[in-house]
């Protein structure tokens, strides 16, 4: 059995860093969404966000909307909505932004206080 030290000194800072699959934080602090098209090589810009969490769930929106119930989410125990849609439904690129944007930003008005 192998040891899992991994390859090098960066590969083991990455994979800590990824706290959720598709988002990522920029130098300044803010956490982006983003996800590519099914069969394309564009992606769907999904917005930015304060929280990491609110960043994986405007993700969890879109890849649900794009590949249906089988899609891998970063938090499958928390989906509701239009699963009509989801089901087969020829949402667009900008309807499944939308919608995303929706979720992951009320997502960061829960998870971040109001100033008084």
């Amino acid at each position: 059995m192998e040891g899992g030290g991994g390859i090098g000194a960066g590969a083991g800072k990455k994979k800590s860093e990824r706290l959720y699959k598709g988002i990522r934080m920029r130098k300044w602090g803010k956490w982006v969404a983003e996800i590519r098209e099914p069969n394309k090589r564009s992606r769907i810009w999904l917005g930015s966000y304060s929280t990491p969490v609110a960043a994986a769930r405007a993700y969890d929106t879109a890849v649900y909307y794009l590949r249906g119930p089988t899609a891998r989410l970063n938090f499958p125990e928390l989906l509701v909505g239009d699963t009509t849609a989801a089901n087969g439904g020829d949402l667009s690129a900008a309807a499944i932004r939308k919608k995303a944007i929706e979720v992951g930003s009320r997502v960061d008005a829960v998870q971040i206080p109001s100033p008084p």
